[in-house]
């Protein structure tokens, strides 16, 4: 029986934790912390990131009169103490499941979730708008954006600051720096200088002595200026503030992002005497409180189910090495051969399975950061110089850099290959990370040759083709385990442009798409027991398509299926569509079988596949429905 939670049983919303004493938040925060572990451990989730920033969520509802003062949480991952306090409690054990909350903030789901996030950097410029808008409006409250050390690497985020800067509206950033290495003798010392600095008499003694000095005309402006550098030397001297300082912001920190005292002491001070923007500079531990995590905090941060003893995965049923470490492991076999091959991970690189590859070769190995967008470009760069470089990037996180790939890229035709990794619903992260519009968004490229494997093993050789191709090429494949085939030792160039006939057939074409197309196999099997005989072609490349041999297949069986773990609109079977219509073939009779015109919620990739009817049992129907409105 877990122990009860006397505190956080208590608490219903952000007012029930203001009628708290300060003295009894941190035995809140243990009872948050023991909550996020427990859960976590039989749901996965975010683990490290949420652990580390308890006390300062608690800060900053009981300082802030949320929902009316906003908060806006950069990528979102950390939000789970939020969630906890602000009425989602008697939910938090449907965290991530099908039809359960959201591991991340989203504003239908709660008014206290300010702004939808997932993807990095963006909160900042949110912020910014919200405040703006509360300006315009004379509304007084306040808006508050709490950005990571990681996110802040991201460009949308310093041209938010800068933009804020210029405006000089309120705004407050908190900086959760849980990276920096800075001594506690200096900390301690900063977190004295900016609690101090943020007090009612100082801020009131810096206003009449700027207001006194301004009346002196030039004299006056000049004593100003040598004092306000004389500040920022001495804070500038203890702290790294001074590039927030020249965005003009006022800088505060960096202060120890556990004390809870001091934490609410310091909000207090700025939200009650503060005007313009602030940036508050937070140190944290990611994964405080609960020793694996600390210690390390990468594995940590987004995990399976685990055992909170020890910290281990729960055991699993053996399963097929991933796409993932396939791809890992065959671009390092590559890269033995050919010293032109580079590998660019944007802030990924145990993610997308370049942890090995960046270990063999540190000079071949770039790591931009959360900055898709330079990654893409960089790229550009080096093979102008003659290297072959692979660009290794989540296909939600590509979309953020598709005007690099159009104009960087793909309009100079160069040789650059993108790696699209979590091609597909990813599961329980649900929509944010869903990759689930490349196939639409790239397929209409001048130039960019695409292609998806049906399996692990044709993926070692799609990344060989991809690599040897004079111009570039992406190759996208999904999240999680193959199909468990053998693997070549040696990789071989794919015919170009070819696709592969699996299974002969004369009533229908199935034309299923990457990880559809052991499904659509099996659903031919299916389809075989009540008299309908499929085809069957894995087509290998999206563009350019196969024409010929789809042309003949579907000319010989009169009806067409198309299979992706893509949006419809737009996808692999509207090119198919297109195709047919080009060759003048209308009389084909068609099915597109594909993802929603919504966005799709979070859940197992399996439920999620059965849901949007891309499964094996969907296909089977629309099967047997497309032979009966045919006959």
């Amino acid at each position: 029986m877990k122990p009860s939670m006397p505190l956080l049983e208590a608490i219903d919303s952000p007012e029930d934790l203001r009628k708290l004493s300060e003295k009894d938040l941190p035995r809140l925060a243990r009872e948050i912390r023991q909550t996020i572990i427990e859960t976590v451990s039989e749901t996965g989730g975010h683990l490290a990131p949420c652990l580390g920033v308890v006390e300062l969520t608690l800060a900053l509802h009981y300082v802030f009169n949320t929902p009316e003062d906003a908060i806006i949480w950069d990528v979102g991952h950390q939000a789970y103490a939020h969630k906890l306090l602000t009425g989602r409690r008697e939910q938090f054990h449907t965290l991530r499941q099908y039809e359960g909350i959201s591991g991340f903030p989203k504003r239908e789901e709660s008014p206290y979730d300010a702004f939808d996030t997932g993807h990095s950097s963006t909160s900042i410029s949110a912020t910014l708008g919200i405040a703006l808008a509360k300006h315009l409006k004379g509304d007084p409250s306040k808006t508050i954006a709490v950005i990571g050390d990681g996110s802040m690497t991201g460009g949308i985020a310093f041209e938010a600051l800068n933009q804020a800067g210029h405006l000089g509206n309120d705004l407050i950033v908190i900086l959760n720096d849980n990276e920096m290495s800075i001594s506690p003798n200096v900390g301690a010392l900063s977190s004295f200088l900016s609690r101090k600095l943020t007090g009612k008499a100082m801020v009131r003694v810096k206003r009449e002595m700027e207001h006194f000095l301004k009346s002196f005309a030039n004299v006056g402006e000049n004593i100003l200026h040598v004092l306000k550098r004389s500040e920022e030397s001495i804070k500038g001297f203890f702290t790294p503030g001074m590039l927030f300082e020249a965005l003009k912001f006022e800088y505060i920190g960096p202060i120890p992002g556990h004390q809870i005292d001091n934490l609410i002491q310091t909000l207090q001070n700025i939200r009650d005497f503060s005007q313009g923007p602030v940036l508050v500079h937070m140190l944290t531990t990611k994964g405080k409180g609960y020793p694996p995590a600390e210690s390390n905090p990468g594995d940590y941060h987004g995990v399976g189910p685990f055992v909170i003893e020890t910290g281990a995965p729960v055991p699993s049923p053996p399963s097929p090495v991933s796409y993932t470490k396939t791809f890992g492991d065959a671009l390092v076999k590559i890269a033995e051969e050919d010293p032109r091959i580079a590998a660019i991970s944007a802030a990924m690189t145990q993610g997308t399975g370049l942890t090995e590859f960046s270990q063999r070769f540190p000079d071949r190995f770039f790591d931009v950061g959360i900055a898709e967008q330079h990654a893409v470009t960089f790229a550009a760069g080096l093979s102008i110089e003659g290297m072959l470089p692979v660009v290794a990037i989540y296909s939600t996180f590509l979309q953020r850099a598709l005007d690099q790939i159009i104009h960087d890229v793909c309009l100079q035709n160069l040789p650059v290959t993108f790696a699209i990794d979590r091609g597909g619903v990813v599961g329980d992260d649900g929509p944010t990370h869903h990759g689930v519009f490349d196939l639409s968004f790239l397929r209409f490229i001048p130039n960019l040759v695409l292609m998806a494997p049906k399996d692990e093993d044709e993926l070692q050789h799609m990344l060989l083709t991809a690599i040897l191709y004079p111009g570039p090429a992406a190759v996208r494949y999904p999240r999680g385990a193959g199909q468990g085939v053998p693997l070549s030792s040696t990789f071989s160039k794919l015919p170009f442009g070819k696709g592969e006939l699996l299974k002969e057939g004369k009533d229908i074409l199935l034309l299923p798409v990457g990880n559809r197309v052991y499904p659509a196999m099996e659903a031919a099997e299916g389809l075989a027991k009540v008299g309908i005989d499929a085809a069957v072609i894995n087509p290998r490349f999206i563009n350019p398509l196969d024409g010929d041999l789809i042309a003949e297949w579907a000319e010989k069986t009169g009806r067409v299926i198309t299979i992706e773990d893509n949006v419809r609109k737009g996808g692999f079977g509207s090119a198919v569509i297109e195709l047919l219509a080009k060759r003048r073939l209308t009389q084909i009779q068609t099915k597109l079988l594909g993802l929603p015109d919504k966005f799709i919620e979070h859940g197992t990739q399996e439920i999620l596949w059965s849901k949007c009817k891309i499964d094996t049992p969907a296909i089977i129907n629309a099967g047997m429905a497309l032979m009966d409105a045919t006959e």
